[in-house]
């Protein structure tokens, strides 16, 4: 068994794999800055759900990534892996031919250009602007779930300009707009 933990700076992510390397556990959810406290509850949601596996004494490899999630590698003793790395190599695994990604972050953004094995990285850790955090705040200003965001974009009828290199910019350049 594998347990997987990505350990954002909004959310906590975790997957664990079976010994085929099948999924058989995934969940996505909000830490609220509670990091710890939401570690421990998904390792005894993981503890109490394989239970059987776990106390018949199968193996268990535990990794953690994330930008959170270094600290709490290193202060527990786990394997950390870095989580631009992590992403190429599942990209590699599941999707072969991939040349370029991005990932929006809850405060940052990267975009990655794979090339013959190799690997270019570029992010944006100056400026929330466009990453989830920013979601966050349209979403909050709209007063409507995140999850509804995409469906209410496909609706638009105009499009306004707002600056996209900065996240209070671009807030300071929605508000009169909405108002």
């Amino acid at each position: 068994m594998k347990i997987g933990f990505d350990v954002g700076s909004t959310t906590i992510k975790c997957v664990v794999l079976d010994e085929k390397e099948q999924i058989i556990f995934e969940t996505y959810e909000r830490h609220y800055s509670q990091i710890t406290a939401k570690t421990m509850e998904l390792l005894k949601r993981i503890q109490e759900q394989f239970k059987a596996e776990l106390d018949n004494g199968e193996p268990c490899c535990l990794a953690i990534s994330g930008s959170a999630g270094m600290g709490m590698a290193e202060k527990c003793g786990i394997q950390f892996v870095q989580e631009v790395y992590a992403t190429k190599v599942a990209a590699q695994r599941n999707v072969p031919g991939t040349n370029c990604i991005i990932e929006l972050g809850g405060e940052d953004a990267k975009i990655l250009f794979l090339d013959n094995g190799g690997m270019e990285a570029r992010m944006n850790g100056t400026c929330a602007g466009g990453t989830g955090a920013f979601i966050d705040q349209m979403a909050t200003l709209l007063g409507v779930p995140v999850e509804e965001m995409n469906e209410l974009a496909k609706q638009h009828e105009r499009t306004y300009t707002i600056a996209s290199r900065c996240g209070v910019f671009a807030k300071t350049d929605i508000q009169p707009i909405l108002n």
